[in-house]
């Protein structure tokens, strides 16, 4: 089977069948290409809450599609590669959320929305990377745990002064890796270029860029600009999806350590093997469940977030 045909019988069996399929931006071109909605993680979570159809596959890592039972808990949610986690979210365990609370007794606690849907339960509330200074902003209170990514943390930090944000040590691995030597090869490598990059990198990178966004933000800033060439400072994907969406336009990796290992063992197979069967009951194994409490629990940090102006 070649790609192209095996994107047409994945294309025809969800059709068939009522399967949404998302694929978040680090996925695959050939993966992206037989989606029905693409994106970041919560914005993928809030539109297969708006499709009709019972069926979701996500592409992408398990927290991802933890998030969308959590937004459509009627709805049957598979992730296509059923090993396919996320370092940052695995790294932080409820018990070591329950000891950094304890330390800190009087914080209110934000948890990033790249968590478990169990640390979603010990949470008050959730942000995005794009909507994180927006909603602490807009808080009440002035005495923060953000958890897990430190990184993102600092980043908020640093907009919002007024606020004491406490951070633990954790985020994502492959984003942290990059250093501010990599930032200087790459403008002696591209000196034309304008530098974006995601604020999971570390704050000497992030105080080197032009921009600091989420993927979504970095994708859509570097479309519409009026810039020619750009260093994309998160995953290596996201360079290669705006090469197609804007080929007058010149893209450049910021550094090949920028490769999400976990985003990369979804294969097209692998969705192709979920929406073989109408309810991918041969595929059991990556069914999300979660029972109606952790669900109850786990959503009101979300409806906070939405309550204080996320979307």
């Amino acid at each position: 089977m070649t790609i192209a045909e095996a994107q047409e019988q994945i294309i025809r069996l969800k059709r068939e069948h009522g399967i949404c399929i998302l694929a978040h931006s680090y996925q695959a071109r050939e993966i992206i290409e037989v989606a029905d909605h693409t994106g970041d993680s919560y914005k993928l979570s809030v539109a297969a809450a708006g499709d009709e159809k019972s069926v979701a596959i996500m592409c992408g890592v398990r927290f991802m599609a933890e998030t969308v039972k959590l937004l459509s808990p009627e709805k049957t949610v598979y992730l296509a590669n059923a090993d396919a986690g996320c370092p940052m979210a695995d790294g932080l365990s409820a018990e070591r959320l329950r000891a950094a609370q304890a330390k800190y007794p009087g914080c209110v606690t934000v948890c990033y929305i790249n968590t478990t849907a169990e640390v979603k339960t010990l949470s008050d509330v959730c942000v995005t990377s794009s909507s994180a200074v927006k909603i602490i902003r807009a808080m009440p209170e002035t005495e923060i745990l953000f958890v897990p990514d430190c990184n993102l943390g600092a980043y908020v930090a640093a907009q919002v002064p007024e606020k004491t944000i406490r951070l633990i040590s954790g985020g994502c691995p492959i984003h942290a890796a990059v250093s501010a030597d990599d930032v200087a090869a790459a403008r002696r490598a591209h000196p034309e270029a304008l530098l974006l990059v995601h604020p999971e990198c570390v704050p000497d990178v992030t105080s080197r860029a032009d921009y600091v966004g989420s993927t979504s933000g970095i994708y859509d800033f570097a479309v519409s600009s009026e810039k020619k060439e750009f260093i994309i400072g998160t995953e290596i994907s996201i360079a290669e999806h705006l090469q197609y969406a804007r080929p007058d336009k010149k893209f450049y990796p910021l550094t090949k350590k920028l490769m999400c290992h976990n985003m990369k063992l979804t294969t097209l197979m692998d969705v192709y093997n979920c929406v073989l069967t109408a309810s991918c009951v041969r595929e059991a194994d990556k069914q999300i469940t979660m029972s109606p409490e952790t669900i109850m629990k786990a959503r009101r940090c979300i409806d906070e977030m939405i309550r204080l102006g996320g979307k």
